[in-house]
């Protein structure tokens, strides 16, 4: 009788690790690395219309948008600025601003 061994994948490790976001219709989700970036419970969101591309921070007091776990719901946001992207994106942390940048262009 023969066997086969299972070998789990190995992930990669976190060298290679950076900032991801997901869009989908009502909402923003931040992968761990991101989340860690960002360290906050409530969060602001802001958007550039000329160069597409969506601005994660922190919230300034209680004036911003819950971050529950990984999610951020966001369907007022994307209705408001007509975001209808719905696809995995990387985002780039600025350490000056404090904040991530998805970039919705050539995704």
């Amino acid at each position: 009788m023969s066997y086969e061994v299972y070998l789990p994948r190995v992930r990669k490790g976190k060298k290679n690790a950076q900032p991801q976001v997901r869009l989908s219709t009502t909402s923003i989700v931040l992968n761990k690395l991101a989340r860690e970036k960002i360290n906050a419970d409530m969060v602001e969101l802001a958007f550039s219309r000329e160069k597409r591309i969506i601005r994660i921070c922190k919230a300034q007091g209680d004036n911003g948008l819950a971050l529950k776990k990984t999610k951020v719901h966001a369907k007022g946001f994307f209705q408001h600025f007509g975001i209808a992207e719905k696809d995995k994106f990387k985002a780039e942390y600025d350490e000056s601003e404090r904040a991530l940048y998805v970039s919705l262009q050539g995704s």
